[in-house]
């Protein structure tokens, strides 16, 4: 599939998409607690998702049952919303997606239920600004592979490990576009960033090992060593000057 560049008018249907991502975030912000369900957690975003015309670009997708997923502490990533109670200092990883207008918004965040310990603090504290470090890289002129290689610099620096299975990609009419976009080093410059693209940009950061392992259900990773992961994404515009964040307040 060809890297698509967006016209102004497809940019600004993924602004709006990307609007919807943000106040979802506010909302499930303040309804993380102890005591909540995944489930229930899902069912406040799909509602939401609805209620703004759009629908949630996860449901259905490939077979995936959820609106959200839902990955608690070694949960990296695909965790399917279930009757799980979340638990004082949990942390809980949601992937989130609208489309509308014919156009996909995605974003991840990863959210401290109650008081979470310092090192789970810190996790994800480094995997927001791992995202911060590369996309610095994220404008017209440079090239995909300097995103993934300062990402992975940062993300070791700080003692953490960087998912290798999972990467970022290319988004618009489809949730999953060209090009992908490691959150690595990879051999090579990788494309040249053009203004007009729109990259998800999503580091999967692990505390332990970069090693993963894949649940039964088919679409549940998790870290081979049970230790903590954590996720952060979001749509980016590239520009001739600093990246348009859709899914983020300005």
């Amino acid at each position: 599939m060809r890297i698509t560049i967006k016209t102004q008018e497809q940019i600004e249907k993924m602004r709006v998409a990307g609007r919807i991502l943000v106040k979802l975030d506010e909302i499930l912000r303040a309804e993380i607690k102890p005591g909540i369900t995944t489930l229930e957690l899902d069912k406040i975003a799909e509602d939401f998702i609805r209620s703004q015309g759009a629908v949630p670009s996860f449901k259905g997708y490939g077979g995936f049952p959820g609106s959200i997923c839902t990955s608690v502490n070694e949960e990296i990533v695909h965790g399917i919303p279930s009757k799980r109670k979340l638990q004082e200092g949990d942390i809980i990883s949601i992937d989130m997606g609208s489309y509308i207008h014919g156009y996909h918004g995605d974003c991840a965040r990863t959210y401290g239920v109650g008081e979470v310990s310092p090192e789970a603090g810190r996790l994800m504290d480094v995997t927001r600004q791992s995202f911060f470090e590369g996309i610095r890289f994220a404008k017209s002129g440079h090239f995909l592979n300097e995103i993934g290689a300062a990402i992975q610099t940062y993300v070791e620096e700080n003692g953490f490990s960087v998912v290798r299975e999972y990467v970022g990609h290319g988004i618009g009419r489809n949730l999953h576009e060209s090009p992908e976009v490691p959150n690595y080093k990879v051999p090579g410059r990788g494309v040249r960033l053009e203004s007009g693209m729109v990259l998800a940009i999503e580091p999967m950061v692990n505390m332990g090992s970069r090693k993963i392992k894949v649940l039964s259900d088919g679409w549940t990773a998790v870290t081979a060593d049970g230790l903590y992961a954590a996720h952060y994404e979001n749509t980016v515009l590239i520009t001739q000057g600093e990246p348009e964040i859709f899914t983020l307040l300005p």
